[in-house]
Parts: structure tokens; C-alpha cells; sequence
């Protein structure tokens, strides 16, 4: 199965992505750890990003595809994979489209986890609380909700135009939200 899960900062899409591709037997690509695993390690590509995000800078579409495209090449994303974090742009969707496309595959589904954003905000400024994390205040909080909007909310749109979107609520028990994903995932695969 070929998915992408989206959600909004702190509707828990890390947790879900790494519980359901491990359910599905896929790996869950997150682009955010091939970044920072390739900064750790001092990749050549790790490098190229370091310099772009240490100036305040968006790794650009063309890098992030080309990580994205060799990921996908790997042994185990063969029958399938789960992206998070990826894709952010219309450039990027194009891309994916095309890198799919190249290998004979297309996606099964895109998992949209809607929630409810005051409770968010307030799970995220727990966690801010509880890990020390002072730059994590209510206003910077929103301000990430409101641009996952501005950003996300036009690929969501896209993808339920393709009838590939499957909004799963979110919110409640982490075995709660695993279960409504993949009660609504062999649905979606068998249309």
C-alpha cells in the first residue's frame, strides 16, 4: 500500500504513521528524520540542508524530491510505504506523481487526521510545559496550525478531487485512532 498521512503540528501523525506501516509491513518515511539523520551523519546532503535551514531557509522542492525519490528506491519501500512530512507543495505532488508514475505504482490513499485545534494547542502546550520547550508558546502554536492550513488545505483539496483523501478523526486514545485509520484503509484500498 502507497500512503501519505497529513494532520496538522500535534495531531499525533508521527505516532499513527510509525503504528500503521509497521500494521501494514511498509516503512513510514518521514522527511524531517532523512534530514536529520543526513545532518547527524554529515552527508553531502546533509550538509546541502544544514546550510539552507541554518540560514532560515525552506529546503527547496528539488532536493527534497531527490531525497525522496532515492528513499523510494530502497528494498523495502517495493510494496508499498507511508510518507509523512512529505509532500508540503503542488511541486512536490507533481513530483511524487511523476515518481510513481516512473515506477508503475500510484497511491492507495492519502490519510488526512482532522482534529480539533484548541485541543491541540493545548496538547501541545503540555508537552511545551513538560519538555522544556519555551519557544513553544500559544501564539507560535497557532501561527504552525495556521500556516498547515494556508499550505496543506489546498493538497488535501487536491487529493479529495482524486478521490484519494480519507479523513480519519483524530482525536481520542492512540488505539482508538490506529483502529478508525485502518477500519478505513482496506475500504479505501478495495475501491
Amino acid at each position: 500500500m502507497r500512503l501519505i498521512i497529513l494532520g496538522p503540528p500535534g495531531a499525533g501523525k508521527g505516532t499513527q504513521a510509525t503504528r500503521i506501516a509497521e500494521r501494514l509491513a511498509i516503512p513510514a518515511i518521514s522527511t524531517g528524520d532523512i534530514f536529520r539523520t543526513n545532518i547527524k551523519e554529515q552527508t553531502e546532503l546533509g550538509q546541502r540542508v544544514e546550510s539552507i535551514l541554518s540560514s532560515g531557509g525552506y529546503v527547496p522542492d528539488e532536493v527534497t524530491n531527490e531525497i525522496v525519490e532515492d528513499r523510494l528506491s530502497w528494498p523495502d519501500a517495493e510494496r508499498g510505504f507511508l510518507l509523512d512530512g512529505y509532500p508540503r507543495t503542488a511541486g512536490q505532488v507533481d513530483a511524487l506523481d511523476a515518481m510513481l508514475a516512473r515506477q508503475g505504482h500510484a497511491l492507495d490513499a492519502v490519510l488526512e487526521l482532522t482534529v480539533d485545534e484548541d485541543a491541540v494547542v493545548e496538547r501541545l502546550l503540555k508537552r511545551a510545559e513538560i519538555e522544556g520547550r519555551s519557544d513553544d508558546s500559544e501564539d507560535v502554536i497557532r501561527e504552525r496550525q495556521a500556516i498547515y492550513r494556508r499550505e496543506t488545505a489546498p493538497l488535501a483539496k487536491h487529493y479529495a478531487d482524486a478521490g484519494l483523501l480519507v479523513q480519519v478523526d483524530g482525536m481520542g486514545d492512540m488505539d482508538e485512532v490506529t483502529d478508525r485509520i485502518l477500519t478505513a484503509l482496506p475500504a479505501r484500498a478495495s475501491d
